[in-house]
């Protein structure tokens, strides 16, 4: 019972992120606690799916199949409540290359994000999705023309601080054989892993994880064309992960199905309200970025501690103290 609360409980942020558009008018609150309240849905909505991802994979239950069943729930909930205008579909234009990018970067960073689990673990991993912070925060200032101010320099610097600090795990626990796959060993029928060379994952989810993130700022500025752009992303990278599967032959589990209805609702949120923080701070990417990674892997790290019993080296509650310091030199300070 307490298992089914908590998953209705995820649902929270997800309804709370669709609605406060619209409940809450521009005169209540300054811009700055608006991004705080978008960010911070996104981060819950994050985190929610890390979590969501670890019970599953306890489990042994296959994630991919939970990714491919989540892609159509948030396809529905993009259009039922954000009501994209498909009569305009022929005027996305430029759109269509955002589309294209994110509907084959999502499932195919994903497949990445796998290997390189396989490869070197978990904690790795995390470290070069973590890190990757670095590629939007250089766009935002090379191709968006966001100003430099000393106050963020401050804000971003503290923010790698507390990443490198947060993500630090000592050696022992970087263990290999977890796996986002519930037969690990299917993973590597293929032979791919073993061929590639360690590096090459890595770096793919370094780049693939920091060219998402550009790309969910250029759908911020699609303005009120934003939905129809998310409803076409979630569609096609839904369809692309699911004939992958296909062509691996995958055998569907009931289990891992149902998961994705949760999982969908979630990334949905998640995505939404991370569009409509930079759609706030248009003219400040680089707080938005450095505001969603620190928060997620903060509020990740208190999670692990308190639900599942993991233990923190005194460098990591450093990272939380930084973290805590880089929210507010970047929104209050």
């Amino acid at each position: 019972m307490t298992a089914k609360v908590g998953f209705c409980l995820l649902f929270i942020p997800v309804l709370v992120s669709i609605e406060i558009n619209c409940y809450i008018p521009n005169t209540f609150i300054n811009w700055s606690n608006k991004v705080m309240i978008y960010l911070f849905i996104a981060v819950l909505c994050s985190v929610a799916v890390s979590v969501l991802l670890k019970v599953l994979r306890q489990n042994q239950i296959d994630i991919r199949q939970t990714i491919v069943a989540g892609y159509p729930v948030a396809f529905i909930l993009t259009g039922l409540l954000l009501k994209p205008d498909l009569s305009t579909i022929n005027d996305l234009g430029s759109a269509w290359g955002i589309i294209l990018l994110l509907g084959i970067l999502l499932p195919l960073v994903f497949v990445i994000l796998g290997r390189a689990i396989e490869s070197v673990g978990i904690i790795a991993t995390d470290a070069a999705q973590r890190l990757s912070l670095i590629i939007p925060i250089v766009a935002a200032f090379a191709l968006f023309g966001e100003a430099l101010t000393l106050q963020r320099t401050w804000g971003i610097f503290l923010g790698f601080l507390a990443l490198v600090a947060l993500i630090y795990r000592k050696p022992e626990t970087a263990t290999v054989n977890q796996s986002i796959y519930a037969n690990p060993d299917s993973a590597n029928k293929s032979g791919i892993t073993k061929k590639v060379p360690v590096g090459v994952w890595l770096l793919g989810v370094w780049v693939g994880y920091g060219v998402i993130d550009i790309l969910f700022k250029q759908v911020a500025k699609q303005g009120a064309a934003f939905p129809l752009t998310l409803f076409m992303t979630f569609g096609l990278a839904g369809l692309l992960l699911f004939v992958y599967l296909l062509i691996n032959k995958t055998q569907w589990h009931s289990k891992a199905l149902a998961s994705g209805l949760i999982l969908g609702a979630l990334n949905m949120g998640n995505i939404y309200a991370y569009v409509k923080a930079h759609q706030v701070l248009a003219d400040s990417p680089s707080v938005v970025f450095t505001g969603m990674n620190v928060g997620v892997i903060a509020v990740a790290t208190l999670i692990g501690v308190f639900a599942f019993k993991e233990t923190l080296s005194k460098l990591n509650i450093l990272g939380i103290v930084l973290a805590i310091a880089c929210v507010f030199v970047l929104f209050w300070g």
